[in-house]
């Protein structure tokens, strides 16, 4: 269980995307999203699965009722702390959007401290393109993506130049620039 309130849980979350999500362009689609503040941000202390997918499932309803939101991060900090436990929970939410026909409405993408891609070293800095102070999902519109990649000029050189990105800033920078956003939240 995390010893922190929610608004410190917050305040890291939010310090995380500003200074490494969108300080480095990690994601160079969070900038318009957070000036705008359509990003929403929801804190589930909840450890059960089922009340978790519930929230999910709520939150969704929330994207179909309110078009101020653009993009949902669903913060998880007393739940899924191993990454397995994780990825789990990560499939089966994915598998319940389908069963509750948000299939091609809305997508996950995944964040967790200890991300770590498939093939990939638990310290290959290049995981921290998806490491993120707690364990979250993150709940975004399909027409949106869709919209922002036909603008961006070659979207699918993103995942490889953050690769790059995170390997030239090596793994002690990452280890404190995530380190910073717990220090901020506190």
């Amino acid at each position: 269980m995390s010893t922190f309130t929610d608004p410190q849980i917050l305040n890291a979350t939010q310090a995380w995307l500003t200074s490494v999500i969108i300080g480095y362009n990690i994601c160079p689609f969070a900038k318009r999203e957070w000036d705008r503040g359509s990003i929403y941000f929801t804190v589930s202390r909840q450890t059960d699965i089922e009340i978790c997918l519930e929230h999910l499932i709520q939150e969704c309803e929330r994207l179909d009722s309110d078009d101020g939101i653009e993009t949902t991060l669903l913060i998880y900090p007393d739940a899924f702390a191993a990454f397995d436990d994780y990825l789990n929970y990560l499939n089966i939410a994915e598998q319940l959007l389908i069963e509750q026909g948000y299939e091609g409405i809305y997508q996950l993408a995944s964040f967790h401290p200890e991300y770590c891609f498939e093939g990939t070293a638990l310290d290959d800095p290049a995981n921290y393109t998806n490491r993120s102070p707690y364990p979250m999902l993150h709940l975004l519109r399909e027409a949106s993506i869709e919209r922002a990649v036909a603008a961006y000029p070659h979207p699918e050189d993103i995942p490889e130049r953050n690769i790059e990105l995170t390997r030239a800033l090596g793994l002690a920078k990452m280890q404190a620039l995530l380190a910073a956003c717990y220090q901020t939240g506190q």
